[in-house]
């Protein structure tokens, strides 16, 4: 069996995949098979797919689902994986040829039981760092611990296979398609370190539609599924101060979802209390940024 499933969940991203694709291709390492979530595309990522299969250069697995956001594909994933280790990579990023290998040999040089896996660094198209390495002498880290200790930038996380599916699914909700995926990061870190690897394990191209660019937007669109993430948060977070924006998000959120229960279901109701009125002001800065959107979309379209 191979040590690494790498998967990658899509939603119309036939454009963008194919560089994932070939990215895996080219691996120097051949211990790990692709796992592709079709989060209920529209495009021809299925042909695509189909074609590569029948190259056989690589070992494939493909699933399609109805749409259910970038987390439901995630818990698909993680019900489907069978190897020892996991990681995802996005359908508009690749993988710098030697990454396998770093990962599979890192992690059979130094894998111990207490691990939940190992982090690594995230890099631009470029070539240069996203965010900051880890600090010399820095062995292990959880991931809250090293941002709450001045870590900054996306990072590239590989969990065991048995740990990730020791926590729970993340929730779906009835007309919402995002749950923040730190959650199931921010249990594990209760229990487990990482390793740390200051070596590139992806290369990251953000795109316009990606859900870094449109997060007012999912403020609006989710409010539920944010506000379950926060109320998490507020449990999980390693400082007073990270517990209370958490409030104050949840605040905000609780508003958009007309949740009027809100400081009943929080599980820090005097720190939500004393949050509401920022929550108040955040909820509103939503709502702007929302409808500044809209009418810069609105004007843009209608120019053309």
């Amino acid at each position: 069996m191979k040590t690494l499933t790498v998967f990658t969940p899509a939603y119309n991203r036939a454009h963008t995949i194919v560089r994932t694709y070939e990215s895996l291709v080219k691996q120097t390492s051949d211990d790990f098979e692709w796992l592709i979530i079709d989060d209920g595309s529209t495009d021809n990522t299925k042909e695509l797919v189909e074609g590569w299969i029948s190259e056989g250069k690589i070992s494939i697995i493909y699933i399609h689902q109805e749409n259910q956001g970038m987390h439901g594909a995630h818990n698909t994933a993680y019900r489907n994986i069978k190897t020892e280790l996991n990681t995802c990579i996005d359908s508009d990023d690749f993988m710098p040829e030697d990454a396998v290998e770093k990962i599979v040999s890192f992690w059979h040089t130094h894998k111990n039981e207490k691990y939940a896996g190992l982090i690594g660094l995230d890099v631009m198209t470029d070539g240069v760092l996203i965010g900051s390495k880890f600090p010399d002498g820095m062995a292990e880290t959880t991931l809250q611990g090293f941002y709450a200790g001045g870590g900054t930038g996306d990072k590239k996380l590989v969990y065991r296979t048995d740990v990730i599916n020791s926590y729970p699914d993340y929730p779906l909700f009835d007309g919402e398609r995002y749950v923040g995926l730190a959650y199931k990061n921010m249990l594990i870190d209760q229990d487990y370190t990482l390793l740390t690897l200051n070596e590139p394990l992806v290369v990251v191209d953000y795109q316009l539609d990606g859900s870094s660019y449109n997060m007012y937007r999912q403020y609006w669109r989710n409010p539920k599924g944010f506000s379950f993430y926060r109320k998490a948060e507020m449990q999980c977070a390693p400082t007073k101060k990270r517990q209370f924006m958490a409030c104050i998000h949840y605040v905000a959120s609780s508003i958009i979802a007309q949740n009027s229960k809100y400081l009943q279901e929080s599980p820090k109701k005097l720190m939500t209390l004393l949050a509401t009125p920022l929550g108040i002001l955040w909820y509103l800065r939503i709502r702007y940024k929302v409808k500044q959107n809209a009418m810069m979309e609105f004007r843009g379209n209608s120019k053309r």
